[in-house]
């Protein structure tokens, strides 16, 4: 992680830009960086979406067991959902059936580094490394090369950004958290969600966690009710004409 050592004037006016919504990255294809106010800059990911349409996009990160991969699949499928599944590498490699069965049922397969080692401790050769082998992993499998990348526990820095840039990957945050990984109930894990859920919003959950499938469906049923719709992440990003606002929200620009 880089951290930028400015005045206590350039601290105000950091804070005066942010609650503004000044700061703005550029489309893709030009330059993925914010202006900070110390007058460098500095790359975010996209947390979530701005759009007038009632769609959303429901993600898992994939680095534990498998149990529940066919579970997921029903459910997925009765509301016709696509989901997005960020993949550690060595799950793949030890869950190929998994990532294939995923694939198989139409829903998207990226990157969730090779083996969730945090990008903060290595430097941008080593993350373009990691990044290439979890490729390889799932393009093995699918022979299709993940286009998404979300940094292991969300951990982005300078050099995460840069290489996936230099990779044409985008890289993708969550702006609603289930928790589900904490062990909560399925009620707690469907009242967190149904509450934060919004056009655009990015939804993050965990396979092989036990209320998590329970709780997926009532999230699913009771957001279809209020006339939502389920896509992938890569179909929830605009692909040009747009910027980021200081929050990560991606928005259409005219």
């Amino acid at each position: 992680m880089k951290y930028f050592i400015i005045t206590k004037r350039g601290i105000f006016i950091a804070v005066m830009l942010v609650l503004t919504g000044i700061i703005l990255i550029a489309a893709l294809g030009g330059e993925r960086s914010v202006s900070t106010a110390a007058g460098t800059k500095r790359s975010i990911p996209v947390y979530c979406v701005q759009t007038d349409e009632k769609k959303l996009a429901v993600t898992f990160d994939a680095a534990w067991g498998a149990e529940d991969t066919q579970q997921l699949i029903e459910i997925l499928k009765e509301y016709n959902a696509k989901a997005t599944f960020f993949v550690v590498g060595t799950w793949a490699e030890k869950y190929p059936d998994s990532v294939k069965a995923f694939y198989d049922a139409g829903h998207e397969i990226a990157n969730h580094s090779y083996d969730h080692t945090l990008y903060g401790k290595l430097p941008k050769q080593h993350i373009k490394e990691d990044i290439e082998k979890c490729n390889s992993a799932i393009q093995s499998i699918t022979g299709e090369k993940p286009r998404l990348l979300r940094a292991p526990s969300g951990e982005y820095n300078e050099d995460s950004e840069a290489a996936a840039a230099e990779l044409g990957m985008r890289t993708v945050q969550w702006s609603v958290d289930s928790l589900d990984w904490q062990g909560l109930s399925s009620e707690d894990i469907v009242r967190r969600v149904l509450n934060a859920s919004e056009n655009g919003s990015i939804l993050l959950f965990h396979n092989d966690v036990k209320n998590t499938p329970a709780a997926l469906k009532e999230i699913l049923s009771e957001l279809s009710e209020k006339g939502f719709s389920f896509v992938s992440v890569s179909e929830l990003l605009y692909s040009d004409n747009y910027i980021i606002d200081a929050t990560g929200r991606q928005i259409k620009s005219e």
